[in-house]
């Protein structure tokens, strides 16, 4: 996760999975994000990823063998200087909703992400509850487990959908994008609403939908030479392990907004990364966690 390098914590967090992991990285964060993961029980059903439930089971886990480790007090102390990043819902949308008919057939898109909105919050509710009540312990104004939540880029604009639904020009797939900006609308509410109910932890809506569709439209102005295709792949299709497939890559990533048809290059990424730091209070972090 490239905020944590951004963050001068760790150059990446590892997988809590990893059977190798060490106290040291239990005590910078771990990744508890599952590929392909989403709100959407359906979503996880495609996709083989871990649900909402599984990552939290982790989490859960991983707060036992850092007491185990530390104690009580210092996990307590810990938690309070850590960040939670949230990062789901755009597999729900771009591909569970409009590329199955799973979700279409029997929602329109006001229904759909209402429903994915109230996922979000019983999710977030767990986890404030789990990390509430394990602490009570404040630095400062800092609120204990602070967890940030991403909203969803303009996905219709990643090179899979252009493909799929954007014409013999590969415009963006503006029904996608504007099915992104209602649930963020809603996503965002919901917080605020989760906010007044529950001050500690601290939950706070990070923007990524304006950033990225900045550097997508004027990508040149970043430094981007192509903005609407990937740098992996041969028909703007392949994502994750499929690049290998294809054995076909760009010569410079760094010249891509995109590295496969649906994720942005690490120099993308570090740019969307920096924009949200100036914009918040997460640069205080000593700490970092990604549920996915």
């Amino acid at each position: 996760m490239i905020l944590a390098e951004v963050l001068g914590i760790k150059e990446a967090l590892p997988p809590y999975l990893d059977p190798t992991l060490k106290i040291e990285d239990l005590l910078t964060g771990v990744c508890f994000a599952s590929a392909g993961s989403g709100y959407d029980p359906v979503t996880v059903k495609l996709t083989l990823a871990l649900s909402t439930d599984d990552q939290l089971q982790m989490f859960k886990g991983y707060i036992e063998k850092l007491k185990a480790a530390v104690g009580d007090e210092r996990t307590a102390l810990f938690l309070a200087k850590s960040l939670f990043i949230i990062s789901m819902g755009t597999n729900d949308i771009s591909v569970t909703y409009f590329l199955t008919p799973f979700r279409k057939t029997k929602y329109d898109i006001e229904r759909y992400t209402s429903m994915l909105v109230t996922m979000s919050s019983n999710f977030l509710q767990k986890n404030s509850h789990f990390v509430g009540n394990f602490t009570n312990v404040t630095e400062g104004n800092l609120s204990i487990g602070s967890i940030g939540i991403i909203g969803i880029s303009p996905v219709g604009c990643v090179p899979m959908q252009r493909t799929i639904r954007g014409g013999r020009k590969r415009n963006c797939a503006e029904s996608v994008n504007q099915a992104a900006m209602v649930y963020n609308s809603k996503l965002s509410s919901s917080i605020m609403a989760l906010n007044k109910s529950f001050p500690n932890p601290r939950l706070v809506y990070l923007e990524s939908y304006g950033e990225l569709n900045e550097l997508i439209q004027h990508h040149n102005h970043f430094g981007f030479e192509v903005g609407d295709s990937a740098c992996c792949g041969i028909l703007n299709l392949e994502f994750g392990p499929f690049c290998a497939l294809s054995l076909k890559f760009c010569k410079d990533a760094s010249k891509y907004v995109f590295w496969d048809s649906y994720h942005p290059t690490e120099r993308a990424y570090s740019i969307l990364v920096s924009e949200i730091i100036k914009r918040t209070w997460i640069s205080s972090f000593k700490n970092t966690f990604l549920v996915n």
